[in-house]
């Protein structure tokens, strides 16, 4: 099971987290799993960029992100190289260390 590590954030985790998540699930699951509410007003869909995040460690061990993901993180705030939508980012067995980005595309904060 990867390890997944949270950088902290002002508001969706204010120290930080670090945990166990399981290979094959969604880093978005993962995230909303272990009580990170990060945004995902297309309820996981690939059609907006609320769930954005940056991968500081792991990004290599991902797949390539798909057309349809590449064109909605053209919309994210703070857009990275290491940038990929946590609805999209299929868990390996690589730890991951990951940013969640200060700003979202969403204006209002959806209650999930």
């Amino acid at each position: 099971m990867p390890q997944i590590t949270i950088l902290p954030h002002d508001t969706l985790c204010p120290e930080g987290a670090t945990f166990a998540a399981k290979a094959g699930g969604f880093l978005c699951d993962a995230l909303l799993k272990n009580n990170i509410e990060l945004e995902h007003a297309c309820e996981k869909s690939c059609a907006c960029a609320t769930c954005h995040v940056i991968i500081h460690e792991g990004y290599a061990s991902l797949t390539a992100p798909e057309e349809d993901e590449e064109d909605q993180l053209d919309k994210a705030w703070g857009l990275n190289p290491h940038s990929r939508l946590a609805c999209q980012v299929v868990l390996r067995q690589t730890d991951l260390l990951v940013e969640l980005p200060r700003y979202s595309l969403n204006l209002a904060h959806e209650e999930h």
